[in-house]
């Protein structure tokens, strides 16, 4: 088991440019302190320089030391449902707190759209970006809730933070 009954495991899931890593980021500056980010990329990428594989350490491996050590914990990233759903569904039972997984479904058109504001668009083509891209990779269960392109950024932040109950925490708890 891991967290505490109080922890929150908030999971945000999606394809390239989908907002995923501006809600964790949304997130993170409306709680404050006391959550944790645990970002795909960075992560897999920067702090650990590992390829993206079924069964690999790196998200599972930093959300379990952060909910043991007591923060609220956004795990986000593409994380799609083969390589990755093995491991959100060990993480989701094992963790005391509630938990809360969310799909960020945005069409490939909208995807492409957002890809050209990054600072990787001249190094990520539109080939690799749709050989990437999965239609509504959802994990199994019906587990997560699906939030569509149509909503703006502070609607998106405002929900997560009303589902999971982090918008309810005392102020001495943020």
């Amino acid at each position: 088991m891991v967290g505490t009954e109080e922890t929150r495991l908030v999971v945000l899931r999606g394809n390239s440019a989908s907002g995923k890593s501006s809600v964790a980021a949304g997130l993170r500056e409306r709680f404050g302190r006391g959550l944790a980010l645990v970002g795909q990329d960075n992560l897999r990428r920067i702090v650990l320089r590992e390829h993206d594989r079924p069964g690999a350490a790196n998200i599972g491996l930093a959300a379990r030391y952060a909910l043991d050590a007591g923060f609220h914990v956004v795990v986000e990233g593409i994380l799609s449902a083969d390589r990755y759903g093995d491991m959100l569904a060990a993480l989701r039972a094992d963790h005391r707190g509630p938990t809360h997984c969310y799909y960020l479904d945005v069409p490939f058109g909208e995807t492409l759209a957002r890809h050209a504001t990054k600072p990787i668009a001249d190094d990520v083509s539109e080939t690799r970006l749709r050989a990437w891209y999965r239609e509504r990779d959802l994990l199994p269960g019906g587990i997560e809730t699906v939030i569509g392109a149509a909503g703006a950024l502070h609607e998106t932040v405002d929900r997560i933070m009303l589902d999971t109950g982090l918008a309810h925490l005392p102020a001495s708890e943020r």
